[in-house]
């Protein structure tokens, strides 16, 4: 589903005179339907900047980033087009950060529910009700549903940002350190329901810090030194 080839990245640091910084060098690795991969390597290795060239949050400086879309064919993530790019957010490729960003004034079950929305055309009292659902699952009490996650702690707000980017089950998933503020039973929900997306097809590329975490979770591993 995913083929990374000779991936670079590169950084000009215009107040240090355009100094050149590496954030990644000929990285390389495939991954299939229903695989779930980890990225491994010491912080500031580059991981986080692997899934942003993915994602085309950043331009990859060099290499290629094959992907097999339902709507566009098989394509390369580093160098389509930027309405390419932004349909496949919308429509297969999702993304968990360890920030919630979010408007402020909006609910937490709105939030969840909103790719339901726009993603898979439903209609709201139902994408409600699923949301409602998942964020009961994930432990976010019922009283919290019409609240606001600005108010709501690290952990909480984690636990938003997870929700709201595995409602619509997207046929790629990329998660930067998605449980980092998350406690042990929180996670091992979050492990339960991303085994659940893997058993329906969903590939996931993912950087955790605790290797119980990898092992308990990953098909495969790539490590970066």
């Amino acid at each position: 589903m995913l083929r990374v080839v000779n991936l670079s990245k590169f950084f000009n640091i215009h107040f240090l005179d355009n100094k050149q910084i590496e954030g990644c060098h000929n990285v390389s690795f495939a991954i299939r339907k229903g695989q779930f991969l980890a990225i491994s390597g010491p912080s500031g290795i580059g991981k986080s900047t692997i899934l942003k060239c993915i994602y085309r949050t950043y331009l990859p400086t060099g290499g290629d980033i094959w992907y097999d879309s339902m709507i566009f064919g098989k394509v390369n993530l580093a160098v389509i087009a930027d309405h390419m790019v932004i349909s496949l957010r919308h429509k297969e490729i999702g993304y968990v950060s360890q920030f919630l960003k979010v408007i402020p004034r909006i609910s937490a079950i709105e939030i969840v529910a909103e790719p339901l929305l726009l993603k898979n055309n439903i209609l709201p009292k139902e994408a409600k009700i699923r949301a409602g659902e998942l964020l009961e699952r994930l432990n976010i009490p019922t009283k919290l549903f019409d609240a606001y996650p600005v108010t709501f702690s690290g952990g909480e707000q984690q636990r938003i940002n997870i929700a709201r980017a595995i409602i619509w089950k997207p046929k790629l998933l990329l998660l930067d350190e998605p449980t980092s503020a998350l406690d042990k039973d929180s996670t091992r929900i979050v492990l339960t329901i991303l085994q659940e997306l893997k058993d329906e097809g969903t590939a996931v590329v993912g950087i955790f810090h605790d290797d119980d975490l990898i092992k308990a979770i990953a098909d495969d591993i790539y490590t970066l030194s």
